[in-house]
């Protein structure tokens, strides 16, 4: 897997992403990574929606974000995200966040394959052979 193949998603920060302060609450950074992870699968050519349509879901089992900065109200975020190890049961995406180009927070979600009955079992393999040629 080539550790240069990322996807940058914008987010614009909206009103009901801020807490009382104005800065984004942070389990809003929970959201924000859902839907960079998500488009990067779209965009790397294997939705959500295949693995879920093929009985297959990835739950996340672990969440961690370092912040450095605050983010506000209609700031332009990129999340910036790859996958940092992609296992036949498992995978980690990492994420790093950035406004004007200056990193504010980064962090990673570690997912495990689900089948229907909620039992791990691996990872389809033409998932693993699409995101290995990255």
């Amino acid at each position: 897997m080539n550790s240069e193949s990322f996807i940058d998603v914008p987010v614009r920060v909206k009103y009901a992403d801020t807490d009382n302060f104005g800065i984004v609450y942070y389990g809003n950074y929970a959201i924000f990574f859902e839907k960079a992870r998500t488009e990067y699968l779209r965009q790397k050519g294997y939705t959500y929606k295949e693995l879920e349509n093929n009985g297959y879901h990835l739950p996340v089992v672990e969440f961690h974000v370092k912040y450095y900065k605050p983010a506000t109200y209609d700031d332009l975020l990129i999340i910036r995200t790859s996958i940092e190890s992609l296992k036949s049961r498992g995978i980690v995406f990492r994420y790093e966040v950035f406004k004007e180009e200056e990193k504010i927070a980064e962090g990673f979600t570690y997912h495990i394959c689900v089948n229907s009955e909620n039992k791990p079992v691996a990872l389809p393999h033409c998932f693993i052979e699409i995101l290995k040629n990255l």
